[in-house]
């Protein structure tokens, strides 16, 4: 299967995607995670307020297939989460990169989007 990744999204090794959205960060996970774990049935997220840090776990998805953790590509304080992606995972499954996005945090600092993949090297990166 061919995945499509917007340019203005960076990946991190794990499959989580940020990208900047004025002054906050959007985080979710990508197409290929998605593809990857078979049908979603259940997401856990922490709640707002609540700081992640770089590369630690901020919660899971559970699909038919296993759970798996989700690691925060960048560290700051959530602003927002998706929680309409709670009560129904399926926006998940269906538009990982759209409205199935995951929290929207205040990155604690900026430049870490940097420091990840933009979307040319990820792909390469899949298809190795």
């Amino acid at each position: 299967m061919a995945f499509s990744f917007p340019d203005h999204f960076r990946f991190a090794d794990s499959h989580e995607y940020a990208f900047a959205d004025d002054a906050l960060v959007r985080i979710g996970i990508s197409e290929f995670a998605v593809d990857q774990l078979g049908d979603i049935v259940f997401v856990d997220l922490p709640d707002e307020g609540t700081a992640i840090v770089k590369g630690e776990s901020f919660g899971s998805v559970e699909s038919v297939k296993a759970v798996e953790d989700m690691y925060a590509p960048v560290s700051g304080e959530i602003v927002h989460r998706n929680n309409s992606v709670l009560s129904s995972p399926e926006e998940l499954q269906n538009d990982p990169h759209g409205e199935g996005w995951l929290l929207i945090i205040r990155p604690e600092n900026p430049g870490q989007l940097k420091e990840l993949m933009d979307s040319e090297t990820y792909s390469k990166k899949l298809s190795a």
